[in-house]
């Protein structure tokens, strides 16, 4: 008999943690290798994880609705082959897993504060050992909190360990506590004044009230991960947005003369967005500065251009699958891959991969009517493109003989870009690139 670790498995570049949705097995249960053994749910999507082993569920180290961080043990399979185990015995405590060397590598802490293992044997007030996950560690940090006042912060996840949410949590009532209480306690030699005295009292919060006819709603999990997730892109990016106005009357035209055509040959109907990927894709070859992420005070650069497309669920939340290899891809192939995710995300069937190693996003605003947007940008993307609705106004053009008003199919496009790293020259220059190409669009093109 071995012992098998499951792990959390690493769903994305900029994914940390996971909740634990379900057990689908419980300790004791026989398990096939590949089968499903829990859900689990992300700031991306909502997966299955399959188990490495066949044999028998010996351990579940962590309960449903607990933050789990990525490369943690969270079971343990007994087998019956000479399997080496891949971890400690089962009598370990759940609470040591080793992170990956990469979060380890990503996260340069003083050792005077934050040993480098990442395993801090700190004592909490029970006088038990608690574990700091890589991503609470990096948040401590990020925030100025020393171990000592980590070490005072209650914590909700499994034997009392402190979770992003508590972290969260904290930082948000932390600017509104008082200094700290120490001196509070210290009987001064003279008495002061009561004005003073009152002035150093805290009132305590009152409930919150709602007046009025009200409905309340509870926000569910996936809505609380994206206003999360967007809050959080603010305080990464110095957002800067530019606009562009372009004339896509060929596109158009193009479109309505051969959609019909193009679902009997390729048995796809095609939209707009892949001929605005189309032209996204044609811009960032000239201009890849867009097409990159920022680590620190290094810009990555990415030769791979994977456009990440947002689409809105029936739920009204939003999420935003990928086209690998966008630039690889014909206008028959972008159709087909736009219409496959899209319906993928709209029946619940993406898979992790779907949503991972995007390098630049395009949002289409002009779906429900807008005109125009100014989208957050997706980290650790630097730039994020808004297509507005395509309307119909008269138009000055120019014309061999002369300036002429005309009837045009207009379109604004927008761009949020991280102004850490990319200018306003840069942001509109490549702005205005993506309005040539369509512009520019070839109204006797073949697809």
């Amino acid at each position: 008999m071995s012992v098998v670790d499951l792990v959390m498995p690493k769903l994305g570049e900029s994914i940390m943690e996971a909740t634990i949705l379900k057990w689908l097995k419980k300790p004791g249960d026989n398990i096939a290798q590949d089968e499903p053994v829990l859900e689990i749910a992300t700031d991306k999507v909502d997966s299955e994880v399959p188990s490495t082993a066949a044999g028998v569920l010996a351990e579940v180290l962590y309960k449903e609705n607990d933050v789990v961080p990525i490369g943690a043990v969270i079971a343990r399979i007994q087998t019956a082959a000479g399997t080496v185990a891949a971890a400690a015995p089962v009598a370990a405590p759940a609470a040591a897993p080793t992170p990956a060397p990469s979060v380890i590598e990503e996260i340069p802490y003083q050792p005077t504060t934050m040993p480098e293992d990442m395993r801090p044997a700190t004592v909490h007030q029970a006088g038990s050992p608690r574990f700091y996950s890589p991503l609470v560690l990096k948040i401590a940090q990020e925030e100025g909190i020393s171990m000592a006042e980590l070490e005072t912060i209650p914590g909700t996840g499994l034997d009392g360990r402190v979770s992003k949410k508590d972290m969260m949590a904290y930082l948000q009532n932390r600017g509104k506590s008082v200094a700290p209480a120490a001196p509070s306690y210290q009987a001064p030699a003279v008495a002061a004044p009561a004005s003073n005295a009152v002035a150093t009292t805290t009132p305590a919060p009152s409930p919150v009230s709602y007046g009025g006819n009200v409905e309340i709603i509870e926000m569910d999990r996936m809505r609380k991960v994206i206003a999360k997730h967007m809050t959080d892109s603010k305080h990464t990016s110095a957002h800067v947005t530019s606009f562009a106005e372009c004339d896509v009357t060929n596109m158009v035209l193009w479109r309505e003369k051969v959609k019909k055509e193009f679902e009997k040959r390729e048995g796809a109907k095609i939209t707009f967005t892949p001929l605005f990927i189309e032209a996204v894709v044609k811009s960032l070859k000239k201009y890849p500065m867009l097409n990159s992420s920022v680590d620190g005070d290094k810009i990555i650069i990415k030769k791979d251009i994977n456009l990440g497309m947002a689409t809105a669920l029936p739920t009204g939340n939003l999420i935003v699958p990928v086209i690998k290899g966008a630039d690889q891809l014909n206008l028959v192939g972008l159709t087909k891959q736009v219409n496959g995710l899209a319906d993928a995300a709209r029946n619940g069937k993406l898979k992790p991969d779907d949503t991972m190693g995007g390098t630049f996003t395009l949002t289409n605003v002009g779906t429900f009517g807008s005109i125009m947007g100014t989208p957050i940008i997706n980290q650790p993307q630097v730039a994020i493109m808004a297509v507005g609705a395509i309307k119909k106004r008269p138009v000055v053009i120019e014309t061999a003989q002369g300036d002429s008003i005309a009837i045009r199919h207009m379109m604004y496009i927008s761009m949020s870009y991280d102004h850490r790293i990319i200018d306003g020259a840069l942001g509109s220059t490549f702005l205005n690139a993506v309005s040539r190409e369509l512009e520019a669009f070839d109204i006797n093109r073949n697809f």
